[in-house]
């Protein structure tokens, strides 16, 4: 919800400051940002609530056994792509090489040719690594919302009851 208030604050800011005729130049690229950062949470989050995707064509037709199993199969799929998601992010951001180059982004680039913590934004002149923690959170997240739907899936525990959202009671695997 704060990124969400974050973003609509940056929009009416960039309408105010623009119509007003004194545009705020960084104001673009923080609200794109935002709205990384606002689809990476609320596609963890939607993971955890079942409001994501469900196909039913297949599942419609199986028994219920069938769709048991199906939804088991969907949920450990979740699982595999946020632990490899999670496996590419640290080749990819390497925390062993640039602790090893001493926290020293240009010897760690020279060694390495990862120039991911030498990159900053082009006008909020932030560091790009900070902005890209959002998909080794993502991985994390996704990785514990998976397993705990697959927990359930499987029978270990209860179906939660999260209030305040209404669940899809759909048949269809997501």
């Amino acid at each position: 919800m704060g990124f969400m208030f974050l973003l609509a604050g940056l929009i009416l800011l960039n309408v105010v400051t623009r119509y007003s005729g004194v545009p705020i130049y960084w104001v673009d690229e923080s609200a794109v940002y935002s709205v990384v950062w606002l689809t990476f949470i609320g596609a963890s989050a939607m993971t955890r609530l079942r409001l994501d995707f469900a196909v039913s064509m297949l599942s419609e037709r199986l028994s219920e056994r069938g769709r048991n199993v199906a939804k088991v199969i969907a949920t450990a799929m979740v699982v595999a792509f946020g632990l490899s998601l999670a496996a590419m992010c640290w080749l990819w951001m390497d925390p062993v090489g640039i602790a090893r180059a001493g926290f020293d982004a240009r010897a760690f680039a020279g060694e390495t040719f990862n120039f991911l913590y030498t990159e900053r934004t082009q006008t909020l002149n932030w560091p790009t690594w900070v902005l890209y923690l959002i998909l080794p959170i993502f991985a994390v997240s996704m990785i514990i919302h998976g397993l705990a739907n697959l927990v359930e899936d499987i029978g270990l525990v209860p179906p939660a009851a999260i209030r305040g959202f209404v669940l899809s009671d759909v048949d269809g695997v997501n």
